[in-house]
């Protein structure tokens, strides 16, 4: 009985590589096969890897010639989270994660930071290649309410000051 398999397609956008192979692949549709779970023959399963088979475009020099790679599963992921990084830094793409999550809005808003600092603080321009018009304090002004509602969450969990 043959070990089942996973097929379906991977979709890059732009050419790649993957560790272990020199060539940069086109970008393309490929055809893959993942094998997630250690064949019933394997002598070692604890140290199986979950790998998949990518099925690789011709060459314009041989165009009968079919090929494939094998490549880690992980590999393969990092390769289209690459890819999928088309037009972006890295740095962009986790800000954009990193301002959607509720509950990094709710410490920038405990913290008085604004989207357009942090937005500011991660475009790598400096203060001096911008002018003081444009940079807002981190720190605004809090009221005593503000003050002591934050002492309390600070303190939250401590016990209590003896006089």
């Amino acid at each position: 009985m043959e070990h089942p398999k996973i097929k379906s397609v991977a979709v890059f956008s732009r050419p790649f590589t993957v560790p272990g192979f020199d060539e940069m692949l086109p970008a393309g549709t490929y055809d893959i096969e993942t094998e997630l779970s250690a064949p019933p023959d394997d002598r070692n399963p604890d140290a199986w890897k979950a790998s998949v088979l990518v099925n690789l475009h011709p060459r314009t020099s041989h165009p009968g010639l079919s090929r494939t790679l094998m490549v880690s599963l992980a590999d393969l992921d990092a390769a289209r989270a690459k890819d999928e990084l088309t037009g972006k830094e890295l740095t962009e793409f986790f800000l954009e994660k990193m301002l959607a999550d509720p509950m990094v809005q709710l410490v920038m808003q405990a913290d008085g930071v604004s989207e357009m600092q942090l937005r500011h603080l991660y475009s790598g321009k400096r203060s001096s290649e911008v002018g003081s018009d444009t940079v807002t304090p981190i720190r605004e002004a809090r009221t005593p309410q503000d003050k002591s509602a934050i002492q309390a969450a600070e303190n939250e969990g401590m016990p209590p000051r003896s006089n």
